[in-house]
């Protein structure tokens, strides 16, 4: 069984973190955690006591379409459109930071024409931090992730309309 002050901490870390999914199986008992938007937020199952610990924790990330204003096809347009742009992508874990300095301006923002080597952002990880190039000569189109925030290896960060 769940007890409530593991759920409350697994809900600040899905929070706080990229995933948009969380789902905990353990000896018949079953945690689901999901990000707003999403159909189910919490949604706790208890079978019979356990005397086991818990079993390892499965994490799997999710990209949907949640802008509640669009729907049916034309999600799949928005899908579409989004899908031809170039996305940059985080390299490591890490702490994704817009500016060089906690109180500069964003390297890039929306709007912004990019470089095959311009740097878009700075990755913390291991208290050393990584500039991430652009890759591509075009235009930012959408910030990914918000200042501050944890990336997983492989996220997206930035849409970017190539030239």
């Amino acid at each position: 069984m769940f007890k409530l002050n593991e759920i409350k901490e697994l809900i600040k870390l899905v929070d706080e973190s990229s995933l948009q999914e969380l789902e905990i199986e353990v000896e018949g008992n079953r945690l689901s955690i999901r990000k707003p938007g999403q159909m189910e937020v919490v949604n706790v199952q208890h079978s019979a006591p356990q005397a086991y610990p818990m079993a390892p924790v499965h994490f799997q990330q999710t990209n949907h379409v949640s802008d509640p204003g669009v729907t049916g096809v034309e999600q799949s347009i928005v899908a579409d459109t989004k899908s031809s742009l170039h996305k940059i992508v985080s390299p490591m874990v890490g702490t994704f930071y817009r500016a060089a300095s906690p109180d500069g301006a964003p390297l890039v923002s929306c709007g912004d024409k990019v470089h095959s080597k311009s740097t878009v952002c700075i990755i913390e990880a291991m208290k050393l931090m990584n500039e991430l190039e652009a890759e591509v000569k075009g235009e930012i189109v959408e910030v990914l992730v918000d200042n501050g925030q944890l990336v997983e290896f492989g996220q997206p960060l930035f849409l970017v309309r190539a030239e």
